[in-house]
C-alpha cells in the first residue's frame, strides 16, 4: 500500500501554505474595500456589513469628475502606447535581426547600453524638451516615445525571436519577388506574434503603472489618468479609505484581464525567445 506521505505531497502542501501568505494582502485589500473607515483597524478580513456603496461612491467621488473620465483617458493612452510599441519595436528589431548595414553591431551595442541608463538621468532633459515644444499637459510626452522603437528591451526581445526564424523563409520570399518590407509584413510579422503579444502586455502594464510620468506631464484634471484620479483621494481633507481601496481594486482589473486573455501567447513568447531555429 502506497503511503500518503511523499515528496510531491510535501511540496504541494508547502506551496499551498506559501500561496496563502501571498494571497492574504489581496484578500485583506478586497475586504477593506468594503469596510467603513472606522473598521479599517479591525483585524477581521471581511466586514460584518459589506459597504458595496464604496464602489459607486468612489466612482463618482466628485461632482465634476468621475472615474469614467479617468479610465477613458487611460485606455485611450494605452491604445496608442501599445500600437506604437508593437509596430516600431518590430520594425527596429527586423532591421537589426535581418538586414545587413554598416556598424550594425555597434549600433545594437549602443541600443543595449541604453537599457543600463537610469531613467532619472533623462527626466529633466525630456521635460525641458517637451516644455519648449509646448507639449506639457498633454498625452504626447507619454505616447510619443512608444513610436520611436518602443524601448531597448522590446527591441532586444524581438531581435532574439527573429533570429530563431530560419532565413530560408526570407530567401524563398525574396525569390518570389517580395521586397524587404514585403518580407517583414508577410513573413516576419506574422511569425513573431507571440513575442509581439509579450511586448503589448508589458507596454500596457508598464504604461498603466507609470504614475510618475503621468504626474509630471499632466496637470489638467479632465486629462487625469486612473493613477492621478486615485491621488485625488489622498488630497482630500478627510480620506475615505474604503472608497479609495475600492477604486484601487478596480484600477488593476484591466491589467489582470489583459494578462489572462493573452497568457498563452505571453508564455510562448517568453519561452521561445532566443531559441535558434
Amino acid at each position: 500500500m502506497r503511503s500518503w506521505y511523499s515528496k510531491g505531497t510535501v511540496n504541494h502542501t508547502l506551496l499551498l501554505v506559501l500561496s496563502l501568505f501571498m494571497l492574504y494582502p489581496v484578500l485583506w485589500w478586497i475586504g477593506a474595500s468594503l469596510k467603513k473607515t472606522s473598521e479599517m483597524v479591525l483585524p477581521t478580513i471581511w466586514p460584518e456589513t459589506p459597504m458595496w456603496s464604496n464602489f459607486s461612491k468612489g466612482w463618482n467621488f466628485s461632482a465634476d469628475y468621475s472615474f469614467t473620465t479617468f479610465f477613458a483617458n487611460t485606455l485611450m493612452m494605452e491604445f496608442w502606447n501599445v500600437l506604437g510599441a508593437v509596430i516600431t519595436s518590430s520594425l527596429v528589431a527586423y532591421g537589426f535581426g535581418r538586414l545587413r548595414f554598416k556598424l550594425r553591431g555597434f549600433w545594437f551595442s549602443v541600443l543595449l547600453l541604453t537599457m543600463m541608463l537610469p531613467g532619472q538621468v533623462t527626466i529633466i532633459p525630456q521635460y525641458i524638451f517637451y516644455n519648449n515644444l509646448g507639449l506639457v499637459d498633454s498625452y504626447v510626452p507619454l505616447i510619443l516615445p512608444h513610436f520611436f522603437g518602443g524601448g531597448a528591451f522590446f527591441v532586444f526581445l524581438l531581435v532574439q525571436f527573429i533570429r530563431s526564424i530560419p532565413r530560408e523563409l526570407d530567401e524563398a520570399a525574396h525569390m518570389d519577388g517580395a521586397s524587404v518590407y514585403g518580407i517583414y509584413l508577410r513573413i516576419i510579422f506574422p511569425l513573431i506574434k507571440p513575442a509581439l503579444v509579450t511586448v503589448a502586455i508589458f507596454t500596457f502594464i508598464w504604461s498603466w503603472d507609470d504614475f510618475f510620468g503621468q504626474l509630471l506631464y499632466l496637470s489638467s484634471i479632465e486629462k487625469y489618468t486612473v493613477g492621478l484620479g486615485l491621488r485625488m483621494f489622498v488630497d482630500q481633507f478627510e480620506i475615505q479609505w474604503g472608497q479609495l481601496l475600492a477604486m484601487s481594486l478596480l484600477s488593476i482589473v484591466p491589467s489582470v484581464i489583459v494578462f489572462f486573455l493573452a497568457q498563452k501567447h505571453f508564455v510562448e513568447g517568453i519561452a521561445t525567445t532566443g531559441i535558434k531555429g
